[in-house]
């Protein structure tokens, strides 16, 4: 490393633009992920995401350009990418953007090139970040450019997944499915992005870039990078939230009342299940839950010596939370299966 003090400080604004970015980008997702029928404010994860994807991909070019150039580019290449997050991921492909033959990389520059789905995600998102988040104010000032309006857009691309597919659209008009509905098209989203995060982060942390991305990722975007497809959509990045961590957690810690009675109440019907019998695909954290049916009407589910409520009835009675808005459920997965296997005991 160069220890001119000119270039240290370079250095350094670099380093903190990317830890800057991987927060942006990571309480990103964490508001998507909060978006529901009870939360549709759609403006703060497109402004956390437009910052955090722009700041990202310029840190990559700099690195990159420097890496080859013996040198970062000067402030006028850098204005001229403009703040479009498609034309940052073109100049990226087109010029930074290192192949090996191997299948992992493959797949990422196939994804990053091809995957219609990120274009127009990535798309709403740039348009938001530079016109459409003054969108009520051109309305409201007759403005002669008015920008799209992009939540309408996310909107829509929402709906093409749950218009096609009838069973999930069938659990929004249900109080005790609904939830799952906005889980799943949440978990499509984090995953078309994690996919474009982690195949770019793969690049810093795999020396494609030269030495100082490669330790510029340890502390930023070095977990991005190590994700492959059996990661995605798992990770619950809620909790990274002020919306999340504010919310009362309406969990009950379970007593030796409430064993006594799920053992001696004859109402009451319990099973254990680990992950390690389970056949299927295990949603939850923790590798064993108990599920129990009370009065063959009330599933709960004990995790982690907590209960949490399996059905809607469950919910109302016990003011319990599920499962999964509790967190001990992986965002891409679902645990109806444990409801109807509480109702069968």
């Amino acid at each position: 490393m160069n220890y001119d003090p000119k270039e240290i400080i370079k250095y350094t604004a670099l380093l903190e633009e990317l830890e800057t970015s991987q927060k942006l980008i990571n309480l990103g997702f964490g508001e998507i992920q909060n978006l529901s029928l009870n939360n549709s404010f759609h403006f703060l994860p497109f402004q956390l995401l437009s910052q955090g994807f722009e700041r990202f991909m310029k840190s990559y070019i700099c690195l990159a350009f420097e890496n080859i150039n013996g040198r970062y580019p000067d402030f006028n290449y850098l204005k001229n990418l403009g703040h479009n997050l498609e034309s940052l991921l073109e100049e990226i492909l087109n010029n930074y953007f290192y192949k090996f033959d191997r299948p992992q990389y493959l797949e990422d520059e196939t994804f990053l090139k091809q995957n219609q789905e990120l274009k127009e995600l990535l798309f709403i998102i740039s348009e938001f970040g530079k016109k459409s988040r003054y969108y009520n104010f051109d309305l409201i000032t007759e403005s002669k450019q008015k920008p799209l309006n992009t939540k309408e857009l996310w909107n829509k691309f929402e709906n093409k997944y749950l218009f096609k597919d009838e069973k999930l659209l069938n659990k929004l008009f249900s109080n005790e499915t609904e939830h799952e509905v906005f889980y799943k098209l949440n978990s499509i989203i984090i995953i078309i992005f994690e996919k474009f995060i982690s195949a770019l982060s793969r690049q810093f942390i795999f020396d494609c870039l030269g030495g100082k991305a490669k330790q510029m990722s340890v502390s930023s975007f070095f977990d991005f990078g190590m994700l492959y497809e059996k990661d995605f959509g798992n990770k619950d990045y809620r909790k990274m939230t002020t919306r999340y961590n504010q919310a009362p957690r309406k969990v009950h810690k379970r007593t030796l009342v409430d064993e006594l009675e799920r053992k001696l109440n004859p109402n009451f019907k319990s099973k254990k299940i680990l992950k390690s019998d389970y056949d299927g695909d295990w949603p939850f954290y923790a590798d064993e839950v108990v599920i129990e049916c009370r009065n063959q009407h009330w599933c709960v589910i004990t995790i982690e010596g907590h209960d949490y409520a399996l059905n809607g009835s469950a919910k109302g009675r016990y003011k319990l939370e599920n499962p999964q808005d509790g967190g001990m459920v992986m965002m891409d997965k679902n645990f109806s299966a444990f409801i109807d296997l509480a109702r069968k005991l």
